[in-house]
C-alpha cells in the first residue's frame, strides 16, 4: 500500500512515518518502480506496535533500542522481552499513581458535590482545597 494508505490506517501522518524510517524505527519500505513507498501488512503491524508504545510513554530512544534489537533477530529476544517487562513495570507504577490520583479527585468531587447540595458556600470551605 501507498504512503497515504498506510498513513490512515495507522493515523500516523506521512511526515512521521518519513521521520520514523529516518531514525531507524522502521525499515525502509520497499519501492515501485516509481521510487514510491510500498508498505506490507508486516509493517502496519509494526507501526501499530509503535503507536502503542509511545501512547504508553516510552521514550523515543527506548524504541529506538526495539527496533535494534528486532533487527537482530531471534537472538535478542530475551532482550527484548526484559526491554518491555520494565517498560511494563513502569505502566503499572504509573497506573498505581494515576488511580491515586482519580482517588483523590473523586473525593474531592464529591466534597464539593455535599457542599452544593447542602446550599453551603464553597467561600466556607475550611481548609479544603
Amino acid at each position: 500500500m501507498q504512503i497515504s494508505d498506510f498513513a490512515r490506517q495507522t493515523g500516523l501522518s506521512a511526515d512521521t512515518l518519513r521521520y520514523y524510517e529516518r531514525i531507524g524505527l522502521m525499515q525502509p519500505p520497499l519501492r515501485d518502480a516509481g521510487g514510491r513507498r510500498v508498505y506490507q501488512a508486516r509493517d502496519l503491524d509494526w507501526a501499530r506496535f509503535l503507536i502503542r508504545l509511545r501512547q504508553t510513554g516510552m521514550p523515543i530512544a527506548e524504541m529506538q533500542r526495539y527496533a535494534r534489537l528486532r533487527a537482530q533477530g531471534d537472538a535478542t529476544a530475551a532482550a527484548r522481552r526484559d526491554l518491555l517487562v520494565d517498560h511494563r513495570d513502569g505502566l503499572r507504577r504509573r497506573l498505581t499513581d494515576l488511580t491515586e490520583c482519580l482517588s483523590l479527585m473523586d473525593q474531592k468531587i464529591a466534597t464539593y458535590q455535599a457542599m452544593i447540595s447542602s446550599g453551603k458556600d464553597a467561600a466556607d470551605d475550611t481548609g479544603q482545597s
